[in-house]
């Protein structure tokens, strides 16, 4: 099965509420479509959000990138060579991890078709079973309050709360929420960068002392700042859990070597692919450190790629925040990963088992 063409597309998906967060506020998915051809007729998806505030990938770099740079490399590949082609992909060119994230997701779908087996087999096994938060967006105290009850009635165990606007207004609605939800539900903080290191640990010691109970707590400064990621993790009881801090492997054993933060969120999108969040969950899972496995704004495209790595990886991918196909409008996908509220299953079918993307405009 050897490479033929690499085609394009854009993919819009409304969502069923805007998703806000401390950097950003969106309405609809748009995000590139991969598709990589081959000589036995065999189509390989990946797909790429565009999160500049994050990745710093737009859809016009993310295009240039696999156009210019990629693409070339890979015309001609094997795709039973999976190592080879992992490695011309991330040495194509710098940075860009949502183009190359796109690219190798699409070439491990392949993999999985090429031996008529689904991705987290050839990656290992599991059980094709996880289990996702949903995300509440940071908003009006009792938007927020009305969005986690529904969503714990909805049968979600896990709630991951967007704050990190304003210090006080985070601390009431925290308190707000956990008094809602009573101990139906986890509750995870993302402050997305938004706390200095103090407010950070004022935060987190006052919602300790109220008696308000938070399964981690994740990014609460800025990415660069590991300093102060150290310093606020030194300083609470609340499990930290670091996410645009790490991108890499060589950034997660700074991480570890530095104690800056109790777990690591796994990003396809940061990443640059399946094969670095191999490496960075392996490493994890030789200093006992646990992960959680995340995601941008993205369809069920390349949400299925990380919930075949979360099954392979169970040993250590404990948390899965897998809820970007939740939050859309509709599902795009024939075929793929079944998504049922908290419920993510996986079928038999080979690679990511998809068949078809309605709505695709070709680039």
């Amino acid at each position: 099965m050897k490479i033929t063409e690499i085609r394009y597309g854009m993919l819009r998906v409304p969502l069923k509420t805007p998703f806000k967060t401390a950097l950003r506020t969106v309405d609809v998915i748009e995000d590139i479509i991969v598709e990589i051809h081959t000589d036995t007729g065999n189509i390989g998806y990946g797909e790429a959000p565009a999160t500049a505030v994050i990745t710093g990938d737009t859809h016009g770099s993310i295009i240039e990138a696999i156009a210019k740079f990629i693409a070339p490399r890979l015309i001609g590949q094997d795709v039973a060579n999976l190592n080879r082609i992992t490695q011309l992909i991330q040495t194509s060119l710098e940075k860009n991890s949502s183009a190359k994230a796109a690219v190798e997701i699409a070439v491990y779908d392949l993999f999985g078709q090429l031996y008529n087996a689904p991705l987290y087999k050839m990656l290992g096994g599991g059980d094709p079973v996880v289990t996702t938060d949903l995300t509440i967006s940071v908003d009006y105290i009792d938007k927020m309050v009305a969005d986690s009850i529904q969503a714990v009635e909805r049968g979600f165990e896990a709630l991951k709360i967007k704050v990190g606007k304003d210090i006080g207004v985070d601390i009431e609605r925290i308190k707000a929420i956990y008094a809602a939800v009573e101990d139906r539900a986890l509750l995870r903080l993302d402050a997305n960068q938004g706390w200095t290191a103090k407010q950070a640990v004022y935060a987190l010691q006052t919602l300790e002392d109220a008696g308000v109970k938070l399964e981690l707590v994740e990014q609460p400064v800025k990415a660069q700042d590991l300093d102060g990621m150290r310093y606020v993790t030194e300083r609470v009881h609340t499990p930290i859990m670091a996410d645009e801090s790490v991108f890499g492997p060589t950034q997660v054993i700074e991480l570890i070597r530095m104690r800056a933060a109790d777990i690591i969120n796994i990003k396809l999108m940061k990443t640059g692919g399946i094969s670095s969040a191999i490496h960075i969950a392996d490493i994890a899972a030789l200093h006992g450190i646990e992960c959680m496995i995340g995601c941008m704004l993205e369809t069920s495209i390349s949400v299925a790629a990380a919930v075949h790595l979360a099954v392979a990886k169970a040993n250590v991918i404990t948390k899965v925040d897998l809820d970007g196909p939740s939050l859309c409008a509709f599902n795009p996908v024939d075929g793929g990963v079944n998504f049922n509220e908290s419920e993510i299953s996986i079928t038999d079918a080979p690679g990511l088992g998809i068949r078809e993307i309605r709505g695709l405009q070709r680039l």
